[in-house]
């Protein structure tokens, strides 16, 4: 117990680094993977095909790979050189773009035309259609696996240790060697990201009792 107390000042500005690698993919992958859904649900032509390519390679790829091809590889291939936190967050964000991208499209796809006849009828364009219409009904269907995604970016955050980011991951590893006792400190770790994504799952499940009422 004391050694875990004794840890906690050296771990906080690692979870602050986490925290802040996990908010910015986030949001990022947020925003890319919901316009290359709505791309690859509505957009005809290549532009779907050149989007689903993308995330199938991407999603088979793994992490790991993405954030040494980024830090390391890019500056070899294009001569484009980032800093080792510019380039984990941006191969993080590429990968979870990939599966928000999906989640997105599966919601988009999963309703029904009728939907978009009767927004058609009252005479709504398309993008008035989408915010008054389509958005709100994928979305009770889009936030529980987004929520997961995110779950999932907040423990892959844990891998941009490997770049030299000194997010909790690597602050754990400093905090063994000081102390040479590694399972109070891993202890430690493992309840902060349990906290960090039962909190997740939490809102996941206000989210879904908040939009809940929304029917087809």
């Amino acid at each position: 117990m004391e050694l875990a107390l004794y840890s906690l000042p050296f771990l906080w500005q690692g979870v602050l680094i986490s925290l802040a690698v996990s908010v910015l993919v986030t949001v990022l992958s947020l925003a890319a993977g919901v316009a290359l859904g709505t791309a690859a649900t509505f957009v005809p032509g290549p532009v779907r095909w050149i989007i689903r390519i993308y995330c199938d390679i991407i999603r088979g790829i793994p992490v790991l790979v993405l954030i040494f091809t980024v830090y390391y590889g890019l500056s070899l291939l294009v001569g484009v050189n980032f800093n080792n936190f510019m380039a984990a967050s941006i191969a993080l964000t590429v990968f979870a773009a990939a599966k928000v991208t999906e989640t997105a499209r599966g919601a988009l796809q999963s309703i029904h035309f009728g939907q978009t006849e009767a927004g058609k009828a009252i005479g709504l364009g398309f993008w008035m259609r989408m915010i008054h219409i389509i958005f709100p009904l994928a979305l009770r269907r889009f936030l529980p696996p987004w929520i997961n995604i995110v779950t999932d970016i907040v423990k892959g955050s844990a891998l941009v240790s490997l770049v030299g980011i000194v997010e909790l991951m690597m602050s754990m590893k400093q905090v063994i060697g000081r102390t040479y006792e590694p399972m109070p400190i891993y202890i430690v770790g493992a309840m902060i990201y349990f906290a960090i994504n039962y909190s997740l799952s939490g809102l996941s499940r206000r989210l879904e009792a908040r939009y809940a009422y929304i029917r087809e």
